[in-house]
């Protein structure tokens, strides 16, 4: 059976707004464009610009520790790395991410949102090439939107996929199918995937990526109604190629 591409997104500062896209170019074994490329420090990360390494999304401002993130409304221009940013209460920001001054001044205008939730001093931190996923071999994540909607039946209620911030969303396969896909391969638009594993997922699904509200408990509701706390999976790139809105997504070949 052969889905196709519903949505395409990244998310340019993690924890912040994923952003639509119409296309997007992967590399063999890239990770997915201008994702996750920068992070905000709640406090000292260990983080090393140096030496980078994988570090617990607890260290930073994400929606699993600060559900007021969502409040914001960011937008990155990959041209100019400037980021624009909005939130109720708070003057517009527009700042560029590559310079001290306006990772400082994003900073400033981050901890007037958050308030008493920032734990510790805020730092943007970045690195050239490093990408701060929740798991550091996470390159590419997809959401089965049939997935999603056998949640919403067995729950009672609408669940927007926006909770679970993956990069590509995809229509037409069997709920669940994609669980038993790790190790294979499969077509994603003109891009060959090597499935890496199922994601867990953790307490940012909880917040409401409209609201800010922490309003539903969808780790218990995955694992009281299916017994894993799984949604999605992520991907390898094992041959580049692009993706746009309303290609092909075919599934693996049976196993042997």
């Amino acid at each position: 059976m052969t889905g196709h591409i519903a949505a395409l997104y990244r998310h340019p500062v993690k924890g912040f707004t994923p952003e639509r896209l119409d296309h997007a170019d992967l590399t063999l074994g890239g990770p997915f464009p201008c994702d996750r490329l920068y992070a905000v420090e709640n406090g000292p990360s260990g983080f090393d610009p140096a030496a980078p390494g994988h570090i617990s999304k607890q260290k930073f401002t994400v929606l699993a520790a600060i559900p007021e993130v969502a409040k914001a409304r960011t937008a990155y221009d990959e041209a100019t790395h400037t980021l624009r940013a909005t939130a109720p209460g708070q003057p517009d920001f527009a700042g560029a991410m590559s310079d001290a001054a306006g990772q400082a001044a994003f900073t400033a205008w981050l901890g007037g949102l958050l308030g008493e939730e920032a734990q510790g001093p805020l730092r943007v931190v970045q690195a050239p090439g490093h990408r701060f996923m929740d798991h550091p071999l996470g390159h590419v994540s997809i959401i089965n939107l049939a997935t999603v909607r056998d949640l919403e039946a067995r729950i009672g209620r609408p669940v927007d996929p926006l909770r679970f911030r993956g990069n590509v969303y995809v229509e037409g396969w069997p709920a669940w199918v994609e669980n038993e896909w790790a190790g294979r391969e499969l077509m994603v638009g003109f891009a060959r995937m090597r499935v890496f594993k199922p994601i867990v997922r953790c307490a940012a699904t909880h917040v409401d990526p409209t609201t800010a509200e922490r309003d539903m408990d969808v780790v218990k509701a995955l694992f009281d109604n299916y017994g894993h706390m799984n949604l999605g999976i992520y991907v390898h790139v094992a041959d580049g190629g692009r993706l746009t809105v309303g290609d092909a997504c075919t599934e693996p070949e049976p196993a042997a």
